[in-house]
Protein backbone atom coordinates (compact mmCIF):
# COMPACT_ATOMS: atom_id res chain seq x y z
CA UNK A 1 0.00 0.00 0.00
CA UNK A 2 1.28 3.49 -0.89
CA UNK A 3 1.12 5.87 2.04
CA UNK A 4 1.95 9.55 2.39
CA UNK A 5 3.61 10.37 5.70
CA UNK A 6 3.24 13.94 6.94
CA UNK A 7 6.50 14.84 8.70
CA UNK A 8 6.69 17.43 11.47
CA UNK A 9 10.44 17.05 12.14
CA UNK A 10 13.41 14.72 11.73
CA UNK A 11 13.44 12.98 15.12
CA UNK A 12 9.71 12.23 14.89
CA UNK A 13 10.23 10.67 11.44
CA UNK A 14 12.46 7.84 12.67
CA UNK A 15 10.03 5.51 14.44
CA UNK A 16 6.92 5.90 12.24
CA UNK A 17 8.99 5.30 9.11
CA UNK A 18 10.50 2.13 10.63
CA UNK A 19 7.03 0.91 11.60
CA UNK A 20 5.52 1.62 8.19
CA UNK A 21 8.43 -0.07 6.40
CA UNK A 22 8.21 -3.11 8.67
CA UNK A 23 4.52 -3.45 7.81
CA UNK A 24 5.18 -3.40 4.07
CA UNK A 25 3.97 0.12 3.32
CA UNK A 26 5.60 2.01 0.46
CA UNK A 27 5.96 5.43 2.07
CA UNK A 28 6.75 8.90 0.78
CA UNK A 29 7.26 11.91 3.04
CA UNK A 30 5.45 15.24 3.02
CA UNK A 31 7.09 18.05 5.01
CA UNK A 32 4.34 20.64 5.28
CA UNK A 33 4.71 22.90 8.32
CA UNK A 34 3.76 26.56 7.75
CA UNK A 35 3.39 26.86 11.54
CA UNK A 36 7.12 26.71 12.22
CA UNK A 37 8.64 30.03 13.21
CA UNK A 38 11.05 31.64 12.56
CA UNK A 39 12.24 30.66 9.09
CA UNK A 40 15.66 29.63 10.47
CA UNK A 41 13.89 27.11 12.73
CA UNK A 42 11.87 25.86 9.76
CA UNK A 43 15.06 25.36 7.76
CA UNK A 44 16.88 23.56 10.61
CA UNK A 45 14.00 21.09 10.90
CA UNK A 46 13.80 20.70 7.13
CA UNK A 47 17.53 19.95 6.98
CA UNK A 48 17.17 17.31 9.71
CA UNK A 49 14.44 15.64 7.65
CA UNK A 50 16.62 15.79 4.54
CA UNK A 51 19.60 14.21 6.32
CA UNK A 52 17.48 11.36 7.69
CA UNK A 53 15.60 10.77 4.44
CA UNK A 54 18.77 10.73 2.34
CA UNK A 55 20.29 8.13 4.62
CA UNK A 56 17.26 5.91 4.13
CA UNK A 57 16.61 6.51 0.42
CA UNK A 58 13.24 7.93 1.44
CA UNK A 59 11.67 10.47 -0.89
CA UNK A 60 10.19 13.62 0.68
CA UNK A 61 8.07 16.32 -0.92
CA UNK A 62 8.74 19.84 0.40
CA UNK A 63 5.81 22.16 -0.41
CA UNK A 64 6.46 25.89 -0.39
CA UNK A 65 6.82 27.42 3.08
CA UNK A 66 4.00 29.96 3.49
CA UNK A 67 3.61 31.00 7.16
CA UNK A 68 0.47 33.00 6.36
CA UNK A 69 -1.31 29.64 5.76
CA UNK A 70 -0.87 28.95 9.48
CA UNK A 71 -2.05 32.36 10.67
CA UNK A 72 -5.06 32.23 8.36
CA UNK A 73 -5.96 28.74 9.65
CA UNK A 74 -5.80 29.63 13.34
CA UNK A 75 -7.55 32.98 12.96
CA UNK A 76 -8.20 34.40 16.40
CA UNK A 77 -7.59 31.04 18.15
CA UNK A 78 -4.24 32.01 19.63
CA UNK A 79 -4.29 29.80 22.73
CA UNK A 80 -3.72 26.08 22.99
CA UNK A 81 -5.53 23.73 22.55
CA UNK A 82 -7.77 25.49 20.00
CA UNK A 83 -4.80 26.89 18.10
CA UNK A 84 -3.29 23.40 17.92
CA UNK A 85 -6.48 21.83 16.58
CA UNK A 86 -6.62 24.35 13.74
CA UNK A 87 -2.91 23.88 13.01
CA UNK A 88 -3.18 20.08 12.93
CA UNK A 89 -6.24 20.23 10.71
CA UNK A 90 -4.44 22.50 8.26
CA UNK A 91 -1.44 20.20 7.99
CA UNK A 92 -3.45 17.00 7.86
CA UNK A 93 -5.84 18.47 5.27
CA UNK A 94 -3.01 19.55 3.00
CA UNK A 95 -1.43 16.10 3.37
CA UNK A 96 -4.71 14.35 2.59
CA UNK A 97 -5.32 16.49 -0.49
CA UNK A 98 -1.81 15.79 -1.77
CA UNK A 99 -2.28 12.06 -1.10
CA UNK A 100 -5.59 11.97 -2.95
CA UNK A 101 -4.30 14.02 -5.92
CA UNK A 102 -1.19 11.84 -6.27
CA UNK A 103 -2.73 8.38 -6.05
CA UNK A 104 -1.78 7.38 -2.51
CA UNK A 105 -3.94 4.78 -0.80
CA UNK A 106 -3.68 6.51 2.58
CA UNK A 107 -1.90 9.15 4.64
CA UNK A 108 -0.67 9.41 8.22
CA UNK A 109 1.48 11.74 10.31
CA UNK A 110 4.53 11.75 12.52
CA UNK A 111 2.49 13.92 14.89
CA UNK A 112 1.19 10.57 16.14
CA UNK A 113 4.59 9.76 17.69
CA UNK A 114 4.66 12.70 20.07
CA UNK A 115 3.57 12.21 23.67
CA UNK A 116 2.93 15.97 23.73
CA UNK A 117 0.11 15.87 21.15
CA UNK A 118 -3.54 14.96 21.74
CA UNK A 119 -3.84 11.49 20.12
CA UNK A 120 -7.62 11.37 20.15
CA UNK A 121 -7.97 14.79 18.53
CA UNK A 122 -5.38 13.90 15.91
CA UNK A 123 -7.18 10.64 15.17
CA UNK A 124 -10.53 12.43 14.89
CA UNK A 125 -9.10 15.16 12.64
CA UNK A 126 -7.32 12.59 10.48
CA UNK A 127 -10.54 10.68 9.93
CA UNK A 128 -12.46 13.89 9.25
CA UNK A 129 -10.07 15.22 6.60
CA UNK A 130 -9.74 11.74 5.09
CA UNK A 131 -13.49 11.66 4.52
CA UNK A 132 -13.40 15.15 2.97
CA UNK A 133 -10.45 14.31 0.68
CA UNK A 134 -11.71 10.81 -0.12
CA UNK A 135 -8.49 9.06 0.89
CA UNK A 136 -7.89 6.74 3.86
CA UNK A 137 -6.28 7.90 7.09
CA UNK A 138 -3.96 5.36 8.65
CA UNK A 139 -3.97 5.69 12.42
CA UNK A 140 -1.37 4.08 14.62
CA UNK A 141 -0.27 5.22 18.05
CA UNK A 142 3.47 5.56 17.42
CA UNK A 143 4.26 7.05 20.85
CA UNK A 144 6.06 3.96 22.15
CA UNK A 145 8.93 4.79 19.78
CA UNK A 146 9.30 8.46 20.71
CA UNK A 147 12.14 8.25 23.26
CA UNK A 148 14.20 5.69 21.35
CA UNK A 149 13.87 7.73 18.13
CA UNK A 150 14.90 10.95 19.84
CA UNK A 151 17.87 9.20 21.48
CA UNK A 152 18.87 7.90 18.04
CA UNK A 153 18.54 11.39 16.55
CA UNK A 154 20.74 12.91 19.27
CA UNK A 155 23.34 10.15 18.84
CA UNK A 156 23.48 10.95 15.10
CA UNK A 157 23.69 14.70 15.68
CA UNK A 158 20.25 15.32 14.20
CA UNK A 159 18.65 18.56 15.35
CA UNK A 160 16.06 18.08 18.12
CA UNK A 161 13.87 21.12 18.71
CA UNK A 162 12.58 22.27 22.07
CA UNK A 163 9.11 23.53 21.09
CA UNK A 164 6.21 22.55 18.85
CA UNK A 165 7.12 25.05 16.17
CA UNK A 166 4.87 28.08 16.17
CA UNK A 167 5.78 31.41 17.73
CA UNK A 168 3.07 30.92 20.35
CA UNK A 169 4.44 27.57 21.52
CA UNK A 170 7.94 29.04 21.66
CA UNK A 171 6.70 31.89 23.87
CA UNK A 172 4.83 29.43 26.11
CA UNK A 173 7.98 27.32 26.46
CA UNK A 174 10.03 30.36 27.46
CA UNK A 175 7.49 31.28 30.14
CA UNK A 176 7.65 27.73 31.57
CA UNK A 177 11.45 27.83 31.60
CA UNK A 178 11.42 31.12 33.53
CA UNK A 179 9.11 29.60 36.17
Amino acid sequence: MNILLHICCGPCLIYPLKRLNSQGFKAKGFYYNPNIHPVDEYNRRKEAVAVLSNGRQFEVEYPEYIPSDFFQAIGTNLSAPQRCLHCWKLRLSRTALYAQANGFDAFTSTLLVSPYQDQESLKELGNQVAKEAKVDFYYEDFREGFRVAHDEARAKGIYCQKYCGCSFSEAERKIKVKK
